[in-house]
């Protein structure tokens, strides 16, 4: 015969919640294992985690439905070529000069133009008259307006631009004419895509939380993790056309398999790097090497309104170099400028920093936590070529170009992003359900699968009036 052992307590429970010795449970420790103290509110230990904020303060979403954006954007109005020689001696009345840095093999000088030749080195200047072009050989015959003109040395590089014509009494007008210079550029899409997934099992066990985070203050329950994919995913929109870059001819990611990869697309920095202006190794801190970033601009389309989206360290740098004009800090400028008019209350709180200022044209600054982020571009070392980025100044506004899918002129901003849609298929932001649970009844996979996917390129228009700063 068994014999069970004695538990040593004998219980009797109450029909009521109250607390009798003959219903108190001492020995069996329910409430700890099983009964847990939680908070119930998720704590936001890391604040704002997105990161997307860069292309929707500056561009725009428009619609696209062709595989391939293609625009066209203005070339310079006048001519000058930088790498050129003269076939003459130094005090020579006439030459040959060659040009080095023709575009297409061909040149935009004429017969009766007047130009300007500068020796790079810079041992002098001269002013002549253009007597002969050779178009095929890239050279051309100029008479100097000065005796025993040319000064440069033969074989020195020169610099040569046209700042008019000059033509006799009864002769025949300009001979040939000038095509206006465009530059087609284009920019292919990218599909983008995410999923979160749960199961039939997990979904029927209840647990809630209440998050306050970049959607609002609510509360979720096995979403939760939908709702971070979801925060994941519209990062990716933006810093995706940041950062994409096309697939060159033999790499591996046009030959890689399966169902990834394709010719990638151009980003932001990729097309500012290439066709932009860059500024390496630092930032400008001081003024005049802020004068040498307006004087680029100068150059260039000469926007008035920029802004610089930068990282802590840049803004921070800014904010110091416009204190030290202020004077009101140690070694600051001798009759610095005040920036603004306050009582200095004891109570007033200090501000050090600075939302924007005026040399040349105006700039505001921005902060842009992509730069900050650590998971991001902010956890890159610093050291020059790392690929660490400090920030970009963008132009504020929008440009008139020609359009080649839509044949007619448009102004667009600056900076924009083009989804694929038609009247059949809006590819901007599209989410959807599949499986068999959460009220999906898609296929017979116990679970719910949420998919996102985006088809999308942005649209750098007047690159050279961009500006990226890199470590």
């Amino acid at each position: 015969m068994a014999v069970l052992n004695d538990p040593n307590f004998s219980l009797t429970p109450s029909p009521n919640q109250v607390a009798l010795a003959s219903n108190y449970i001492s020995d069996f420790d329910f409430l700890s294992q099983y009964l847990p103290d939680t908070y119930e509110k998720e704590f936001e230990r890391y604040g704002n985690r997105s990161v997307a904020s860069f292309i929707r303060q500056v561009g725009a979403e428009m619609p696209s439905n062709s595989d391939l954006i293609k625009w066209t954007e203005q070339g310079r109005l006048h001519t000058k070529y930088v790498n050129c020689t003269s076939a003459a001696a130094a005090g020579a009345d006439t030459a040959t000069i060659t040009v080095a840095d023709t575009i297409s093999g061909l040149i935009a000088v004429r017969v009766g133009q007047t130009l300007m030749l500068t020796d790079n080195a810079g041992t002098g200047s001269n002013k002549a008259i253009v007597t002969s072009v050779d178009t095929a050989n890239a050279q051309f015959e100029v008479a100097y307006y000065e005796e025993n003109g040319q000064v440069p040395a033969t074989g020195q590089i020169l610099t040569v631009f046209i700042y008019g014509s000059e033509f006799k009494k009864g002769t025949n007008g300009m001979q040939g004419s000038l095509e206006a210079e465009n530059d087609i550029f284009e920019n292919s899409p990218i599909i983008i895509k995410d999923k979160y997934a749960v199961s039939g099992s997990d979904m029927a066990q209840i647990g809630w939380i209440e998050v306050e985070g970049e959607n609002g203050t609510g509360y979720l329950w096995y979403m939760k993790s939908e709702h971070e994919t979801r925060l994941r995913f519209d990062d990716y929109l933006e810093t995706a056309m940041i950062e994409a870059v096309p697939a060159e001819a033999n790499s591996g990611a046009i030959a890689a398999g399966g169902d990834v990869g394709n010719k990638g697309s151009e980003g932001v920095f990729y097309v500012v790097n290439s066709r932009g202006n860059v500024w390496g190794a630092g930032n400008p801190s001081t003024l005049a090497e802020f004068d040498t970033v307006v004087s680029r601009l100068d150059k260039q389309g000469a926007i008035e309104e920029n802004v610089l989206f930068v990282d802590r360290d840049f803004s921070f740098d800014i904010d110091d170099m416009l204190a030290q004009l202020n004077g009101y800090v140690s070694g600051g400028a001798a009759g610095g400028a005040s920036f603004g008019l306050f009582d200095n209350d004891t109570e007033m709180a200090l501000n050090l920093g600075f939302s924007g200022f005026r040399r040349g044209y105006d700039f505001y600054k921005s902060d842009w936590k992509y730069l900050n982020d650590p998971t991001m571009r902010g956890g890159l070392s610093s050291v020059t070529g790392s690929g660490k980025v400090n920030g970009l100044l963008a132009p504020a506004g929008s440009k008139t170009v020609y359009d080649q899918v839509m044949g007619k002129n448009a102004k667009r901003p600056f900076l924009h992003v083009r989804y694929r849609a038609s009247q059949a298929e809006d590819r901007k932001y599209k989410t959807w359900i599949t499986g068999s649970a959460g009220g999906a009844t898609t296929s017979d996979l116990d679970a719910m699968e949420v998919n996102f996917l985006s088809e999308r390129a942005v649209c750098t228009l007047g690159a050279n009036n961009f500006f990226l700063f890199n470590a």
